[in-house]
């Protein structure tokens, strides 16, 4: 049983396919007593995304907990809810899990219209009407609430709803636990240890009366490539869980991770400052009276290393007088190895009658002492290989698993396991059950790191969980994927870089096809989601309106101009609708750098200047062209002067002062290419459809220099760099560069770190080129993406990342090393 439902923590991606204070309606009181499990998802779209997005959950599919335990929660990938829902899982039957969930009501929340095999019928129990679904051949039952829409998977459950009416007490320890939870989480994950001691302990034994812990709570997070559980478990006085055999003491530093070899498949470290107290809490544990001895006062730390399949126990020591007497009183032999002398043993028991249950399974055999350190064993290979390997310094601390595992944990624990895949192999056929041995081995986790921990306090336990792709160690002058993200559905606007005011670090935004914008984090987790009313005008622009560090998304759609916060809410007053729609990008104009921007939103020939109030600026004369505007309008500057840029349907170009007056007056007709304007050599430049290069110095001269490009060509400039794109010839400063054929994306310039990138795209197969002013090719470029690229260092590591469209319903970011 504890298999099934620790994994069912880790699997429940098929929902895919300040503190909160509880107010009278809990979504609890609705539910039945005794649940094996709950979680509180405060943000499906987000949980969603979570989990159909993470590495280690993908690679679970083969459990048999997807038989067993999941395949009925697989209807609620037609669930839909921006409200808080519960979903609860019970047994029903031996090894036979059902759901209930509980949500606010909301007419759209569970839509079934699109599935086509489907059945709906009614049914009644006790004069309440129940509707059964038959969706794929799978049931549903559905009762109706005033508040609320009530979920299951079981008639059985709905009936013990029936008859309970409302009125299920709520265990007061599931109660405190869910006032507490972290409302910036999109799952919570609750489990009932008392109802169902098996979940957590190592062996399943009918008789089990000891549970880790009465309830635990976990928040759950996850990014691509790690799954983390965060939580606290509670266990009152009167029980005796295990947790309370920490009770009263403060946790240390593990120690054992430093003497274990670098080889091993994981270490169990277990601490406390206070060794009388622990020995009181393990004979309640136990249901024993025993005298407590004082041989082991000076043991802070007991440690168990699986190395080659087989254990090694280490008692660590502030120290050593008592214990060593007594071992050197009870041996049978001993020899010197490397420097270190292994000693055999007469009392084979004495650790697991001393340590219990912390130590069970396991015969001393053999000892050996390094530094304040008692290493026990069953056979003597073991510790040669542990005196050898602490002689050349050579410890699992120094493993990039453990690495990857320790560093967002406490520094401190009272139980701290690390393992690797074939680690996790060893518990999972020893002491869990063959089949789910057989699914670990077959899911290939060998870059995985597994980690546990749990930091004692008064009444409670910290609880970290992690599941984690190991961080290599990345050669330089290497390009290597960073994460990849599914969206729900196809990406309708290539993906971009901004920034983080908090953290100072890049985030990326993302719209999809259903118009829903996305934020997501450095490490690949989506923050939130906003539905907008319409397709987004890229590039989405970053401002600070209020002058105070905090930074806003600012940019139009087809019909709106809108500014929204860190946080995906609407910025009063931007959300201003346009009759007509058909909006140009938003051109977001800072004269002085002084963040009194002026919001410049073109549709057709009408031109919109509004200020940081959200009122139009009444100055600015330039507000009916004479035919529709083209693109994006520009703003540059050269010395103290301003020029305000339109291109124009008729093939004019209008160059404008601040208040919207002729500045520079350009009788030419030019007929325009779609790249946009730039100011290169300090003069406004853009090619025509012929592949003509016309610039307009600040006198009002036209230049033209005729480069013979097709009309699909690409170009790009800044001040000092013109890079033009003419079928599969790249051309940087003059230098060009023959590309295999393909169909090319206009060409980028970014400017990082005092070096210039070029970048352009294949996008018929699919491959992103970056070059450098001098048109040399970065090392191991082209990578594969279908869209034009990002590029910046996202993490402050003074590494570039850059993003980039991967399939049709995903982004991918890559670190260059």
């Amino acid at each position: 049983m504890r298999y099934k439902v620790l994994f069912c923590l880790l699997a429940l991606f098929i929902l895919s396919c300040e503190t909160e204070v509880k107010t009278k309606n809990s979504l609890l009181d609705h539910l039945p007593p005794n649940p094996a499990l709950v979680i509180k998802i405060t943000n499906l779209s987000n949980f969603k995304s979570e989990l159909k997005n993470n590495a280690f959950i993908s690679k679970t599919k083969s459990f048999p907990v997807y038989k067993t335990v999941l395949e009925k929660l697989d209807n609620l990938s037609h669930l839909s809810t921006e409200a808080t829902c519960l979903l609860a899982l019970y047994e029903v039957g031996k090894g036979n899990y059902d759901f209930i969930l509980i949500a606010e009501k909301n007419p759209a929340i569970f839509n079934v219209d699109e599935v086509s095999n489907k059945t709906v019928e009614t049914l009644q129990y006790e004069g309440t009407n129940i509707t059964k679904y038959t969706l794929d051949e799978h049931e549903v039952f559905q009762m109706p609430n005033d508040a609320e829409i009530i979920l299951s998977s079981s008639m059985l459950l709905m009936e013990n709803m029936v008859r309970a009416k409302g009125s299920n007490p709520v265990n007061p320890t599931l109660e405190k636990l869910y006032e507490t939870t972290a409302p910036n989480k999109s799952g919570t994950i609750f489990m009932n240890l008392s109802e169902n001691a098996s979940l957590l302990s190592l062996k399943e034994e009918e008789d089990s009366k000891k549970p880790f812990s009465e309830w635990i709570s976990l928040d759950f997070t996850a990014n691509s490539d790690e799954v983390s559980l965060n939580g606290i478990a509670m266990a009152p006085d009167s029980t005796k869980n295990f947790i309370n055999l920490f009770k009263g003491t403060s946790p240390l530093t593990n120690k054992t991770p430093a003497l274990a070899p670098l080889t091993a498949q994981a270490v169990i470290s277990f601490t406390f400052d206070d060794y009388q107290v622990f020995a009181k809490n393990q004979n309640t544990y136990l249901d024993r009276v025993k005298p407590v001895d004082s041989l082991f006062n000076t043991i802070e730390e007991v440690g168990i290393i699986y190395l080659n399949n087989q254990k090694v126990v280490l008692l660590n020591s502030y120290g050593t007088d008592s214990l060593f007497e007594f071992l050197d009183g009870s041996k049978a032999s001993s020899e010197n190895y490397q420097g270190s002398e292994i000693m055999e043993l007469q009392n084979k028991d004495f650790l697991t009658e001393g340590f219990a249950p912390l130590v069970a399974d396991f015969e001393s055999n053999f000892c050996t002492i390094l530094e304040n350190s008692f290493v026990f064993s069953e056979n003597k290979e073991s510790l040669q290989t542990i005196i050898s390997n602490h002689n050349g310094t050579s410890s699992f601390s120094n493993a990039p698993l453990y690495q990857t595992a320790k560093a967002p944990l406490a520094n401190e624990s009272s139980v701290l396991f690390v393992s690797n895949a074939s680690g996790i192999e060893l518990f999972a056929e020893q002491d869990l059950a063959p089949d789910l041995f057989e699914s670990i081995k077959e899911a290939d986790l060998e870059d995985y790191t597994f980690a546990g921990q749990v930091v004692g306090d008064l009444d409670f336990a910290h609880l970290n969980m992690l599941v984690s792709k190991i961080e290599k160690t990345v050669e330089t002058n290497t390009v290597t994927p960073l994460f990849t993200l599914e969206l729900d559905t196809d990406l309708a606007i290539d993906p971009q870089f901004v920034k983080n005011h908090r953290t100072n670090k890049q985030e990326i935004v993302v719209q999809d096809q259903n118009n829903v914008l996305y934020l997501i984090s450095t490490e690949g987790k989506v923050l939130w989601t906003k539905q907008l009313d319409g397709r987004i005008q890229p590039p989405i622009q970053q401002v600070d309106i209020y002058k105070n560090g905090r930074l806003q998304l600012a940019f139009t759609t087809n019909d709106q101009f809108m500014i929204i916060d860190r946080n995906g809410d609407d910025v009063p007053p931007f959300k201003i609708d346009f009759e007509g729609g058909n909006l140009n990008p938003l051109a977001v104009f800072d004269y002085d750098g002084s963040k009194d921007y002026r919001f410049l939103v073109t549709q057709g020939r009408k031109i919109y200047m509004y200020n940081n109030k959200g009122k139009i600026v009444s100055g600015f004369k330039y507000t009916d062209a004479a035919s529709n505007i083209l693109g994006i309008p520009k703003h540059f500057r050269v010395g103290n002067r301003d020029y305000l840029v339109f291109k124009l349907e008729d093939n004019t170009i209008k160059i404008m002062h601040r208040v919207g007056t002729d500045r520079i007056k350009v009788p030419e007709k030019i007929d325009f290419s779609t790249n946009e304007v730039f100011l290169y050599k300090n003069k406004i430049t853009v090619t025509n459809k012929t592949g003509v290069l016309h610039q307009i110095d600040t006198n009002g001269k036209l230049t033209a220099t005729n480069f013979n490009l097709n009309k699909d060509h690409g170009m790009y400039a800044t001040s000092n760099t013109l890079v033009l794109m003419d079928d599969n010839v790249l051309s940087i400063k003059g230098r060009k560069v023959e590309l295999d054929l393909g169909v090319y994306s206009k060409p980028k310039i970014f400017y990082i770190y005092d070096k210039i990138y070029v970048s352009v795209t294949d996008i018929q197969n699919q491959k992103i080129y970056l070059y450098d002013s001098q048109a040399e090719p970065i090392p191991n470029f082209p990578v594969y993406g279908s869209s034009l690229i990002d590029l910046t260092d996202m993490d402050n590591d003074r590494k570039l990342e850059l993003v980039a469209k991967d399939q049709d319903n995903s982004l991918i970011v890559y670190k260059m090393n």
